[in-house]
């Protein structure tokens, strides 16, 4: 396995890996009535293509097998960018979405993430890589630059997702505070 940085034509791949993460009732809510699956994988595609996104191929390596096929994707970047970084997803909300929030709401809203970690936004292994370390191998690989940030990793995880909750504790995350994502509060871990 090498786990590489993503580039801009992995962007269809990260946009996957996102509305994985985020799972399907999540992304059926940011869909809405008027909007569809297709249209939300398509704002996540267009912001993974982009350089000044949370979401951006920047942020983004992906473990592959040695025929270079995708075995899994992970997001992460230092936290105390959250604010900007975000800024073009509200935009594209509010174009695609019709959402129509402004400036403001936007910088008023709550963040996934503190300035004082590096964070894991995103962790998906493909289906049928799962079970082979994938997971913990783009984790290591997270953590190797949240240390030359010199700040911990952290992340968010819904506390009925069972089976993650198994993966971060297994590589040394502990529960650091609870923390609102979506409407629902989850569990922020920190590996140190």
């Amino acid at each position: 396995m090498n786990i590489t940085d993503a580039k801009r034509e992995d962007a269809s791949l990260i946009a996957d890996a996102i509305l994985e993460a985020v799972g399907a009732e999540i992304t059926n809510n940011l869909a809405g009535e008027r909007n569809t699956v297709e249209d939300v994988h398509g704002i996540f595609k267009r912001l993974a293509e982009r350089d000044d996104t949370q979401y951006s191929y920047l942020n983004t390596r992906i473990a592959r097998d040695d025929d270079g096929s995708a075995m899994g994707v992970c997001i992460s970047y230092d936290g105390a960018d959250l604010k900007r970084l975000r800024r073009p997803f509200f935009a594209e909300a509010n174009r695609v979405l019709g959402w129509g929030m402004t400036d403001e709401e936007v910088e008023a809203l709550p963040g996934e993430t503190v300035d004082d970690e590096f964070y894991l936004d995103t962790l998906m292994t493909l289906p049928e890589y799962r079970g082979k370390g994938v997971g913990k191998a783009l984790i290591m690989d997270a953590k190797k630059k949240a240390d030359e940030a010199g700040k911990p990793l952290g992340l968010l995880c819904d506390f009925d997702n069972v089976t993650a909750r198994r993966l971060y504790d297994s590589v040394g995350f502990r529960e650091h505070s609870r923390r609102p994502f979506a409407g629902h509060e989850m569990a922020n871990l920190r590996m140190c």
